[in-house]
């Protein structure tokens, strides 16, 4: 059975550790939770999938270790230097509540193109979603149920700040032609870099809950690619 629990973590894992011994324990948990992301973004991976307990829920249980682990770290007089990529994510999560707008498309050659474009007033999430089909375009507004703050915690729990810049097949060694190609763009009112993220065919670990985010359901073709 798997431990969920941070304090039975540290009880077996961190307690009566020195800080030196304890950076251990991070690094070995930081690689864990990286190789569970990869799996869970390899096509070819599929049967890991289906292990118990699941890859997302031990991803879950990771970071809670991780954080636990980085206060038994403070707590043994040791200090916990995030890597680079731990800061922009850090910087993105304290931005989360200055995003002003957040833009959204997907789709491919033969079914067309949707960009969806969120943005707010007061509490109100507005959407305006684009349809392209070849020549012909088509603008609606679309209701949402969220309020802001609800929005903002559901971009919060997604960890958007760790995800690649680019996402595509090649990593995997996987090759597809044409297929679905997706883009994310969201701005800041705070001075944060606006953020551009791009896939082929390849997606990050939860992009379907992403999806859910946004009110739309989990592309067609994506599906397809699986067959």
């Amino acid at each position: 059975p798997m431990m969920i629990s941070p304090e039975s973590f540290y009880s077996e894992y961190l307690e009566g550790k020195d800080a030196g011994q304890i950076m251990t324990v991070i690094r070995r948990i930081k690689r864990e939770i990286e190789k569970l992301k990869n799996t869970m973004e390899d096509p070819t991976l599929v049967q890991e999938l289906l292990v118990e307990p699941s890859a997302s829920t031990r991803l879950w249980s990771n970071r809670l270790y991780l954080e636990r682990a980085k206060e038994a770290l403070v707590e043994a007089g040791g200090v916990y230097v995030p890597s680079g990529a731990e800061m922009r994510a850090a910087a993105f999560e304290d931005s989360i509540p200055s995003i002003c707008k957040l833009v959204f498309s997907i789709g491919g050659f033969s079914s067309g193109y949707e960009t969806r474009t969120y943005s707010f007033d007061n509490e109100r999430v507005c959407v305006e979603a684009s349809f392209g089909y070849g020549i012909t375009d088509y603008n609606v507004e679309l209701p949402y149920e969220l309020t802001k703050s609800e929005f903002m915690d559901g971009l919060r729990q997604l960890h958007i700040g760790e995800w690649r810049t680019r996402y595509d097949l090649e990593r995997f060694h996987c090759y597809v032609c044409d297929g679905t190609q997706w883009e994310l763009e969201i701005h800041f009112s705070n001075g944060h870099k606006t953020i551009k993220i791009y896939g082929d065919n390849a997606y990050p670990y939860n992009f379907r809950e992403f999806q859910e985010l946004l009110g739309m359901e989990p592309y067609e073709e994506n599906e397809d690619e699986d067959e």
